[in-house]
């Protein structure tokens, strides 16, 4: 692998990002949510718990080698919010 095991904070945020704007523009939902969420952000956190994303990290070294490494293989980190 390329880089930690781990989803790192900074991957975490852009994934969020990602998402939430997919879900803003009209993105299915693709996890059961409480009947209280309703916020974009907050739906993406929630799929990203589930590891239902689909979206892959590439991780880039200096010499231009890199590898696209789904999220369902990456531990996530122990504080989410």
């Amino acid at each position: 692998h390329v880089g930690p095991p781990i989803l790192t904070r900074f991957e975490k945020t852009r994934i969020v990002g990602a998402r939430a704007l997919q879900l803003s523009l009209g993105a299915p939902i693709l996890t059961p949510l409480p009947d209280d969420v309703i916020d974009v952000v907050e739906i993406a956190i929630l799929e990203l718990e589930a590891k239902a994303v689909p979206i892959s990290i590439r991780r880039t070294l200096p010499d231009g080698l890199y590898m696209d490494i789904p999220i369902t293989v990456l531990q996530r980190p122990r504080i989410l919010k």
